[in-house]
């Protein structure tokens, strides 16, 4: 299974950003982390960033016959983006919504999430580890519909 990590802003200046929030370790840390989690599931990952919603749109749409998943961090446009909702509603992809701290135990306008309407899970709150989990959440569910 082919799997679109995407990451919305400010997501690439990981381990210099707030660093008591997001951690020490960098966006290519994150990267790294996911490939050889999806490897472990025997799956592949291809990874997208950008601080511009309309490219993130893009992209989004780009993955129609492109890939197999989608998970994705917008960032703030977690709490912004219809546009972002209407790209994954309109590709139609199982897609995991992903954050590396836990968005409802921070500001109150964190606790609004567009993208959770066209999204099959929520992985929040653990760091890296979010990821990976949201990595073997697809996985799991791509080897449950195959058999089907």
């Amino acid at each position: 299974m082919k799997i679109l990590v995407i990451n919305g802003p400010n997501l690439n200046m990981l381990g210099i950003r707030e660093p008591d929030i997001y951690g020490r370790k960098t966006y290519a840390d994150l990267l790294e982390f996911c490939r050889e989690r999806a490897a472990k599931n025997g799956d592949e990952t291809e990874f997208y960033q950008s601080n511009h919603e309309g490219d993130l749109v893009d992209r989004i749409q780009q993955a129609l016959g492109a890939a197999d998943a989608i998970l994705i961090n917008p960032g703030a446009y977690t709490h912004t983006s219809v546009a972002i909702l209407d790209a994954v509603k309109a590709v139609s992809l199982p897609t995991v919504e992903v954050h590396l701290s836990d968005p409802d135990s921070r500001e109150e306008f964190r606790h609004v999430s567009f993208i959770r309407l066209a999204c099959a899970a929520t992985f929040s709150g653990k760091g890296f580890e979010s990821y990976g989990e949201a990595l073997d959440f697809l996985s799991a569910l791509n080897k449950h519909e195959g058999k089907r």
